[in-house]
């Protein structure tokens, strides 16, 4: 005998709420849809079952939620897309035309109509996909998502210009651009049209170089855009990125898992959820999303990256350590693999084995020009030997960096400021910092180091002037505003110094935070002046 869930729908949805705030998506969904069963007129509890199953990819939750909405003529505009995402997987091309028109009717993601038209279009063999197009006219949301979908469709049709299309909509995509690419690239590899797959791959970028091993090695390059589910898919993923951008992480996120439903191949898609849910503190969900980036998919190593990135975000930086050591133990290991060990150790703390890292990125980047400027991983590698207290070499790589980019004021700054806490070549020092800031006049950290120097140099007008403008840039930082109470101490402004030390305490750490402290209780002494 089947067993009959007896909770209140009110109940059912409060320990669904509950569950998926704990990260318990399996549990979540049974409460919801248990909610939802006992009360199918219920918006609230149908919207947020909705969003939730979006999410997790309960897509039978979903598809339940959104239909009970329809049925009451409630279902808001984004939810709309999962029944246009349905018709459009399950090709059912007359449901697909009457969701695309209420889009139409509705207004509010209008924009998208002639692009989700023409793949329908393509789909269902009646009409001009091309054609479709033109409604988006030549300016405006619809001008700029028809752009890159033309060039899409006219490869996906065999247009002999399709290609050369392609690469002028990605010139202004941004960081669509590789995607583009490597959608067409696959497309065309697939068609055996090897030499106009590898001349869209140009540039040394990873995904493209590994694209490119992909094609000599003869083997298939996942994310080709050759169907209308694969096509409207990445016009999902475009308005994901677009809302992401708008800090709408949560609507840009439906989005994203709509493409991942629509087309699993396409790797950006999986990315995007993930860094959106990242965004959301949905860190558990998003690493798990981009386990369906395949090790041999060309967007593997911007894969790998993000999953470092958001296991740091969740407070996994153990689990963070051990995916980057895993991906430099591979053969096939990049600069990039050895940077982000680099950034991982940093946030843990291990400043020695930071630099070591970056030392490693840096012998790759001189097998390779591509990738990464050797004065960036020379900066990288002085800062951690800096604060792993190894200044010999700390100076021996900073120099390198500022005689390879001697017009980065981040260099300029860094060189300068480090000799100059240590009352190093003091006067050389202060000369790169004022460089820095003639070339960064806006920058709070500059402007700080600036008014520090004049600090010590016992000009108090002119460093409180800077330090103040510095605090203004950036209220909370702790340097700054301890700087600032040492130069109000030294100038007789001692219930301002006391300020700007609160200020600095609210955020301050170990040995900071303990001088800081020292600083408020007895006032300023030459064993506890800051660095």
């Amino acid at each position: 005998m089947a067993r009959v869930d007896r909770r209140s729908p009110l109940l059912a949805y409060a320990e669904a709420r509950a569950a998926a705030s704990a990260g318990a998506l399996d549990r979540a969904s049974t409460d919801f849809g248990a909610a939802l069963a006992a009360a199918p007129d219920s918006d609230l509890i149908a919207g947020q079952a909705l969003a939730h199953a979006v999410r997790a990819g309960d897509w039978r939750l979903a598809l339940d939620a959104a239909r009970s909405l329809e049925r009451r003529n409630t279902l808001l505009p984004d939810g709309r897309f999962l029944l246009v995402a349905e018709a459009f997987r399950t090709r059912d091309w007359r449901a697909a035309r009457a969701q695309i028109d209420a889009i139409e009717r509705e207004q509010a993601f209008a924009f998208t109509v002639p692009v989700l038209r023409a793949w329908l279009a393509f789909g269902s063999r009646e009409g001009d996909p091309l054609a479709a197009l033109d409604a988006a006219g030549e300016t405006g949301p619809a001008a700029g998502y028809a752009a890159e979908h033309r060039a899409l469709l006219k490869l996906a049709l065999g247009r002999d210009d399709g290609a050369a299309e392609l690469i002028s909509a990605a010139r202004s995509a941004g960081v669509r651009a590789a995607r583009l690419r490597i959608a067409g690239a696959a497309l065309l590899a697939g068609r055996r049209q090897r030499e106009a797959a590898l001349a869209l791959l140009d540039g040394d970028i990873p995904s493209n170089l590994a694209a490119r091993a992909l094609i000599l090695a003869g083997r298939p390059i996942p994310g080709a855009i050759g169907s209308a589910e694969a096509g409207a898919g990445e016009l999902m993923v475009r308005l994901a990125l677009d809302l992401g951008g708008q800090e709408l992480a949560a609507l840009g996120t439906m989005f994203a898992r709509l493409a991942t439903r629509l087309d699993a191949g396409n790797s950006e898609a999986w990315i995007v959820a993930a860094e959106l849910l990242g965004q959301q503190d949905q860190h558990r969900l998003a690493v798990a999303l981009l386990a369906n980036v395949g090790a041999d998919d060309p967007f593997a190593a911007a894969a790998r990256e993000a999953r470092v990135r958001l296991l740091v975000g969740g407070g996994d930086r153990e689990g963070a350590l051990a995916a980057a050591l895993q991906a430099t133990r591979a053969r096939a290991a990049t600069m990039t693999d050895w940077i982000r060990l680099g950034q991982v150790y940093g946030e843990l703390g291990r400043q020695a084995e930071a630099a070591e890292a970056f030392g490693r990125a840096l012998a790759l980047r001189r097998e390779s020009e591509a990738g990464e400027p050797a004065w960036t991983l020379y900066l990288m590698r002085g800062g951690a030997l800096d604060q792993a207290d190894n200044w010999p070499e700390a100076r021996s790589a900073l120099q390198q960096a500022y005689r390879l980019a001697p017009e980065q004021p981040f260099v300029l700054n860094y060189l300068g400021y480090a000799q100059l806490v240590r009352r190093e070549n003091v006067e050389e020092a202060e000369r790169l910092i004022r460089e820095a800031h003639r070339l960064a006049p806006d920058n709070a950290a500059i402007t700080d180091s600036l008014g520090w120097a004049l600090y010590l140099k016992g000009q108090l007008p002119e460093a409180i002037a800077l330090l103040e403008q510095a605090a203004v840039g950036e209220p909370a930082d702790v340097e700054i505003n301890e700087h600032l109470g040492d130069a109000y101490f030294a100038s007789g402004r001692r219930v301002e110094a006391r300020f700007a030390w609160r200020a600095a305490s609210v955020y301050a750490t170990g040995p900071v935070a303990r001088r800081i402290a020292a600083k408020m209780e007895r006032g300023l002494t030459r064993d506890i002046a800051a660095r």
